[in-house]
């Protein structure tokens, strides 16, 4: 009902304020047949800067000294900014201009209080939704709203991240992960192990959640509130991050974005690689395919490969992918995973 479906139908709400200088900001701003006179950020280190021409104002009653011709407010705030966005809707509203919402800020369904209010001044009130029609359209089923809900972060780790990854889905990175860290506890380390996965129940395991079950918009930003929330709570020397699926297996490539999202969000310092050869179900390109994959996605180094070894030909010993990948290999079920530990302490010591 408030939904925008084309840029034509906001043409005639020109001239805008747009709130929020950043990438959205900047697209609505580009939009063909859409005048911009005035910009808005809650961020101190943007404001009296240029952005798209016009200087970056502070609030709306400083924007409107600049630009008394806006006819129009426009929130362009990211997930997480909706109390921001609320202020705004109601401050502009009450100035006497139409406002336009975007899904990741304010959902006016959520809020009719703001369209009734818009209504007892005359005033426009849409949003630029999701377009979750769409997607039911061309695919029969959709969610009833959008699923990005969590807000975006920056955090720097003070302990190195590892990045358990995989050449396809059950080759071993979960077993891995957690041999790792208790090859670590072992050692007197004090590590953390975060599992993307519903069936990480094993100790030494801190926590597990299913990564899948998030949008892909918000699995780094899960990935990376559980390293800031590991490091608070507990300190550790060292944390151990599960992967999911692979950035390069064949004949299934749902799970593969989730893969990389996972990566990105973890960041790591080292990866450690699991291969299933022979793999009864699965169709993994390889164990070079997905090195060179990790290693363009994030600038990191994969430093040895955990190898599960029950489908192997009996030609493919430790040896074998050792020679072949010069990497240390081992199978964690079988020896445990101290071997690749010692590679990733000689790798983050260069």
């Amino acid at each position: 009902m408030y939904s925008v479906k084309s840029v034509k139908d906001i043409q005639d709400l020109n001239p805008f304020i747009v709130v929020g200088c950043g990438g959205g900001g900047e697209k609505f701003s580009n939009l063909e047949g859409i005048e911009t006179v005035g910009y808005i950020d809650d961020n101190v280190k943007k404001q009296g800067k240029q952005f798209c021409g016009k200087t970056v104002s502070g609030s709306l009653e400083e924007c409107l000294k600049g630009a008394p011709d806006a006819k129009s407010l426009v929130i362009m705030l990211p997930i997480g900014a909706e109390g921001s966005a609320l202020k705004y809707a109601v401050q502009a509203i009450d100035a006497g201009l139409n406002v336009i919402t975007s899904f990741r800020s304010l959902s006016i369904s959520e809020n009719l209080s703001l369209k009734k209010f818009a209504d007892s001044k005359n005033l426009v009130i849409k949003e630029i939704g999701p377009r979750l029609d769409v997607v039911e359209k061309i695919a029969g089923i959709a969610p009833s709203k959008s699923c990005e809900v969590l807000p975006k972060i920056s955090y720097t780790p003070k302990a190195p991240v590892i990045f358990v990854g995989g050449t396809s889905q059950e080759c071993g990175k979960r077993t891995t992960t957690k041999m790792l860290g208790i090859a670590s506890k072992e050692r007197g380390l004090t590590p953390a192990i975060i599992s993307t996965d519903e069936m990480g129940l094993e100790e030494p395991t801190d926590f597990n959640f299913r990564a899948g079950s998030l949008s892909a918009m918000d699995v780094p930003s899960a990935v990376l509130c559980s390293i800031k929330y590991v490091e608070e709570t507990k300190k550790p020397d060292i944390i151990f991050i599960e992967g999911q699926s692979s950035l390069t297996e064949n004949g299934n490539p749902h799970p593969r974005g989730l893969s990389a999202a996972i990566l990105i969000g973890a960041a790591p310092d080292a990866v450690i690689v699991g291969h299933r050869p022979n793999h009864p179900y699965r169709e993994p390109k390889g164990i070079e395919e997905e090195i060179r994959a990790i290693e363009a996605v994030e600038p990191t180094k994969v430093v040895g490969l955990s190898v599960n070894l029950k489908n192997a030909s009996s030609d493919m010993s430790l040896e074998y992918f050792e020679d072949k990948y010069n990497l240390p290999a081992d199978d964690v079920y079988n020896n445990g995973a101290s071997k690749l530990l010692d590679a990733i302490f000689e790798y983050l010591e260069e």
